[in-house]
């Protein structure tokens, strides 16, 4: 069996791959190895897999090959001895009296003394503790049963069976032997019945059989007397054996992801017991008469049920109980009044409208992700120390807890309030406020005495900090009052003195001016300093020398031209981001020496000056988006030795590329470990040139899966698609063939995605663009119609009911924290296949028509979309023109508002006109929405109003590239639909009469009885010797041809699909197959110009950082076909790159002469009718051919 097809099916059958993938590994190679006695001559050396696996040696049984059965030799106990008649030998023998010896020679001494090392270690442990999960064992080895004095035995995700084969006396009815065994782990062996064997083990104390499909537990289970720890967790049980009161010492049985309906009634019986274990069953209701006739229980851990309501039934008070968790369940309202000396209480992600709690001791309230209105606590809570009750729908914060003196942390964040207390911050203990995501319009007016260390008020109403804030303020570290309105900030002291010890400020998003640059001086231990998008035009040197301890400043989105030579005094500074600026002069940060990031794209550098040996620690260097920056190769090849820098380079030229209705920035930022865990992919020409490909892959903390998503991920879809056509299917399959792919590292890891792909079908003459998004984790995509965030995503946690229902059903467990056996909170997700198939790689996958009003669509990694609501993402770049900026201010705002991991995002400009809508077949109405019909998109790029998004510069980073072979229902953005805005009047008169019910787009104008038309374009083209945009004849650049004069081809053919059969002329195969190629050199006399404005940024091709490079020169054509477009095997018509102006008709030769007498006639019978009929504006712009 190859190793593909072995890693499905042991995919799909839930078994590790091989007993290499195993994290318990330390060492293996492919070493010369001899078993038994050296000395005897029947044993010869031969090459095999040797694996040092936990406690064990593992020697493969096939001769250089890492399958087949595989050896295990038990070192715990044993020797490793150095074999001194063999160069860099090593003997291995286990213990007992049936010991056995192998002995391996490894290739150099480095290998020779790591495993000496390693081994030795192993060798010298305690005999009584064996530790052999995930070594794929079916039976016990014997090996084992050398030593009978085990005390703990680990055999958890193995494969035992109860019964094995009769050939082997190794089942595990054998663990009896092992008389003095204390601690049994047996989890996540599948076993299907309880291990009876074991209830013959008087000195088991520690016992776990969790997710092995139990059903039952049998009353001989009863006979452990002195079992103290049962671990039951992820079977089938239903019930309890009332025999199990006599397990009087049984202190803790956990039953958490049973099939339980109710509290077993035998647990009563259990008081040494005093936690009660039961999340994930299918308690519908919490009956507290039940827990009444439990007073030894004081923990009571309810998660991920379905509880609904309380029983009380005349329950007058639990006292004994103080700690209850009812976290994921469906509680509307809650009176946990009843547990009067509760101490913690969990009620996260419920239906809670109202909670009532009793306060006498309570210590900590979690309360967040409700829908609460009223929160009762009484008495007043005085040992209240933590309360998080964010994300409802308070509108007003309770009295009673300005009066919790104990109180220390309070989230409040993510309500509708709209006004704190002033007595809230008289609170001696309170240390930390988060009150973000509110609707604060003002803070308290005079502050006194106010000892909060973190103050969080971001995306509030503020206008103003209060006056005295930071006066009063002597223990505040940290202030994040981003995403307000503020326009000034307050002063830190009336003196030169200051007592201010403020290490992080966050003002990002705000109106702040020049005028409050002077204020910061008052803060000398400023270590963090955000200030991006806001009104600034300079930094005072002198201001900027006087923060000397500042280590990290954002100031992007500002209007600065310069940074001040002063920071050089600040020796402690590693990240500088100025981006989106108007910076001209390179700063000094070159000379600092902890510096490690600078971010300074999109300014307007001309030049940068370096020292002879760039800072040691620099690690990322952007210089992307300063169009007018050009290196020398001096200075390039000093910056190549940058871990990551990022510049606009020169492009050789490529008349090939994507169309321009979509163009894309890309920006990644690392976290605060200093890991880039996220990647970005981008593909403007995917497979050919009406397709695009876009991806972002978060790691969460690894590096590996998302560099190996990037590097594969496109070509596995190239590969689907060659198989189907179908969105769902093809976009499923890249996703679990991505799994297999990610192979040994997908094992252990895991990583996000999301894959957006653009594909426009060619053999539809009237089809559209379909943009398809595909996600698993939390990596999602957004798009933009009308301004309003549509989700093409969606994130399967633990919130979702049908993906909790299914993790259920495979017996997973859920730890507190929400993840899946504390890997993972999300459920489908790329790698991990350890937890199949509880998280599997299937995607979400959605398909949507692109229209005229779809903007743009935003790729992100999960710390994005935890800092950024769509919304506001939505907002915050619908303005910005350049698709790099905007993908800048993604990052930014994210790292401002509080995400502390690392950050991809992807924008994708698009840009889809009204021309190319067809709705010849929707009675001339299109349609109000994707997915009812499927419009024809047009490309044209119109001059968009102040708030939409324009198309981004050359400066943008935006691999945008100009397509020379599009379709007709793709019309390049660069040249403009080819069909006039209005069809020509002589089309709409009485020769058109058989089509007058029909309605017609501009892209299927009424035929002309009897003829089959072809329309020029009504844009104009820039002549072929023109390298600025202009035609020779004109003054004005020309409709739809950027300034560099890009090559365009456009194969055109704009007849009515609905044309009767009688009404057309026949003509040979022969024309239809070879074509007629107009060339465009010149300007048509009569064809009037748009009214539109035209584009006139440089796009260019994409490089390697996200940059552009601008094209070569080359030669505007148009192509028309003779007939419908059909792709062709070697591509669209190639036009020649010097046309000669007598050579306008490609023809048969064989054909000649017929073609041109037809034309002839039917020029000269149409301008008969011109004549006679109409008065016409344009001059002939169409010819009639025979089919």
């Amino acid at each position: 069996m190859d190793a593909e097809t072995g890693c499905l099916i042991r995919f799909y059958a839930g078994k590790p791959h091989s007993i290499g993938s195993s994290e318990r590994i330390q060492l293996s190679g492919m070493y010369n190895v001899r078993k038994g006695k050296i000395h005897l001559p029947v044993n010869r050396w031969t090459r095999r897999q040797a694996i040092l696996c936990g406690t064990c040696l593992i020697v493969s049984s096939v001769k250089e090959s890492q399958t087949g059965k595989m050896h295990v030799l038990p070192l715990i106990g044993g020797k490793v001895e150095e074999v001194k008649k063999h160069q860099h030998c090593l003997a291995f023998s286990s213990s007992g009296p049936q010991s056995q010896t192998y002995y391996i020679c490894f290739d150099n001494f480095t290998e020779y003394l790591r495993w000496l090392r390693q081994a030795s270690k192993v060798a010298s442990q305690r005999i009584s503790s064996v530790d052999l999960s995930c070594c794929s064992l079916e039976h016990l080895p014997a090996n084992l049963f050398y030593s009978q004095d085990l005390t703990h035995l680990n055999l958890k995700q193995n494969f035992l069976r109860l019964n094995p084969s009769p050939s082997t006396n190794r089942a595990l009815s054998e663990l009896q032997r092992f008389t003095k065994l204390k601690s049994l782990n047996l989890s996540n062996n599948n076993l299907g019945e309880f291990p009876v064997a074991v209830c013959g083990l008087p000195t088991l104390a520690e016992l776990n059989v969790s997710c092995n499909g139990l059903r039952r537990v049998p009353p001989a289970a009863a006979d452990m007397h002195n079992l103290q720890t049962f671990l039951l967790d992820g079977n089938l049980l239903q019930s309890l054996p009332d025999e199990l009161e006599r397990m009087h010492q049984l202190g803790y049985v956990s039953l958490s992801f049973n099939e339980f309906t109710d509290i077993p009634g035998v647990l009563e019986k259990l008081t040494a017991m005093d936690k009660l274990c039961m999340s994930g069953n299918c308690l519908d209701t919490l009956d507290l008469q039940g827990l009444k006739r439990m007073p030894h229980i004081k923990h009571v851990d309810l998660r991920l049920n379905s509880i609904q309501r309380l029983v009380a039934d005349e329950t007058d008070f639990l006292p004994h109980v103080t700690q209850l968790d009812v976290r994921d369940n469906k509680l509307g309202e809650l009176d946990a009044t009843v547990f009067s000396n509760v101490e913690v209480l969990h009620c996260e992600r419920n239906q809670l409208v109202t909670l009532k709690i009793s306060g006498y001791f309570l210590k900590a309230l979690y309360a967040s992700s409700n829908e609460l209105v009223h929160l009762d606590v009484y008495p007043v809570p005085n040992y209240l120390a933590y309360m998080d009750i964010s994300r409802n729908h308070l509108e007003t914060l309770p009295e009673w807890v300005c009066d919790s003196r104990k109180l220390e942390v309070l989230d409040v964040g993510h309500n509708q309030i709209r006004e704190l207390p002033t007595r809230l911050f008289y609170n001696s203990s309170l240390r930390k406020l988060l009150a973000g995501h509110n609707l604060l319009g003002r803070l308290p007016d005079r502050l006194e005495r106010m000892q909060v260390e973190v103050l969080d008020v971001q995306h509030n109403q503020l206008l103003e900090l209060p006056s005295n804030l930071l006066l009063k303020a002597d223990s505040l570290r940290f202030l994040n009052a981003s995403a307000n309105k503020l326009e000034m900030l307050p002063p830190a002291t009336l003196s030169e003195e200051t007592h201010s010890i403020l290490q992080e400020l966050y003002l990002t998003n705000n109106n702040l001016t020049d005028k409050c640059v002077p204020l910061l001086t008052g803060h000398p231990h400023l270590k963090i300093l955000h200030m991006a998008y806001n009104r600034l035009q300079s930094f005072p040197a002198s201001k900027m020398a006087k923060l000397e301890e500042l280590e990290e400043i954002d100031i992007s989105g500002n209007k600065l031209k310069a940074i001040p030579t002063t920071i050089m005094n600040c020796r402690r500074m590693h990240t500088v981001m100025a981006h989106s600026n108007c910076i001209e002069v390179f700063p000094e940060v070159m000379q600092l020496p902890e510096i490690k990031c600078v971010d300074l794209s999109c300014n307007e550098l001309s030049e940068i000056t370096l020292p002879e040996n760039l800072p040691p620690k620099l690690q990322e260097l952007d210089l992307t988006g300063n169009p007018r920056l050009a290196l020398d190769h001096k200075s390039l090849e000093l910056l190549n030795n940058i871990r990551c820098f990022k510049i606009d380079q020169p492009s050789a030229g490529d008349a090939s590329g994507a169309p321009a209705v979509w163009s894309h920035g890309y920006t990644e930022a690392s976290g605060v470990k200093n890991k880039l865990c996220v990647a970005a992919l981008s593909a403007n020409n995917f497979c050919d040139n009406r397709e695009a490909l876009y991806g972002v892959f978060d790691g969460d903390r690894n590096v590996e899966v998302p560099y190996l998503l990037q590097c594969t991920m496109s070509d596995v879809l190239a590969e689907e698609l060659q198989r189907t056509k179908n969105e769902e299917e093809y976009m499923i399959n890249t996703f679990i063939v991505m799994q297999r792919k990610l192979g040994t590292a997908g094992q252990k890891l895991g990583g996000s995605a999301v894959l957006c792909h653009i594909k426009h079908d060619p053999m539809d003459p009237g089809g559209c663009f379909t943009l398809t998004s595909a996600n698993v984790g939390k990596c999602q995509t957004i798009l933009c119609r009308n301004g309003k965030p549509l989700p093409l995503s969606r994130c399967y946690v633990m919130s979702c009911e049908e993906e909790l229902k299914r993790i259920k059903q495979h017996k997973a467990i859920i730890t507190e924290d929400g993840k899946v056996n504390g890997v993972t909170d999300s459920t489908r997700i790329l790698g991990y296949t350890f937890l199949h198939p509880s998280v599997v790689p299937r995607p979400h996958v959605q398909s949507i028509t692109l229209t005229p009003q779809d903007e743009f669509f935003i790729l992100g990694s999960k710390g994005l979309w935890e800092s950024l609501s769509m919304e506001e993402a939505v907002e915050a770049v619908r303005n910005v023109p350049d698709a790099l900026a905007a993908a800048k201010k993604l990052c930014t705002l994210a790292q401002s508002y509080g995400c502390n991991d690392s950050l991809s995002a992807v924008v994708v400009q698009l840009n889809v006109s009204e021309e190319s809508c067809c709705c010849c077949e929707l009675a001339g109405v299109p349609p109000p929405s994707p997915g009812i019909f499927a419009p024809s998109v047009s490309v044209v790029i119109k001059e968009r109003p102040a708030e939409a998004l324009a198309m981004p510069s050359s400066s943008s980073g935006v691999a945008s590239e100009i397509s020379s072979e599009i379709s007709t229902s793709e019309m390049s953005s660069e040249v403009g639909s080819t069909a006039s805005d209005e069809p020509p009047p002589g089309t709409l008169s009485e020769s058109g009469a058989a089509y007058a019910g029909e309605p017609r787009c501009s892209l299927h104008p009424v035929c002309l009885s009897g003829s089959f038309q072809r329309q020029l374009s009504s844009a104009t083209f820039s002549s072929a010797f023109s390298d600025n945009g202009l035609d020779s004849d004109d003054e004005e650049p020309i409709e739809g041809v950027f300034s560099n004069g890009s090559r365009v081809e456009v194969e055109v053919d704009i007849h009515c699909g609905r044309a009767k059969e009688k009404q057309l002329l026949q003509a040979p195969p022969e024309a239809s197959d070879e074509g007629i190629v107009i060339s465009a050199n010149e300007e048509e006399p009569g064809a009037p110009r748009r009214a539109e404005g035209s584009a006139t940024g440089t796009m260019g091709r994409r490089r390697g950082n996200g940059s552009v490079a601008p094209h070569e020169r080359s030669h505007n054509l148009i192509e028309v076909a003779a007939d419908a477009p059909l792709r062709k095997t070697g591509g669209y018509f190639a036009a020649p790159a010097q046309p000669d102006p007598d050579d306008q008709f490609i023809i048969p030769p064989e054909l000649e002469e017929e073609v041109k007498e037809i034309m002839k006639q039917h020029q000269e019978q149409q301008q008969q009718q011109q004549q006679r009929q109409y008065q016409v504006e344009h001059v002939a712009d169409y010819y009639d051919t025979p089919l």
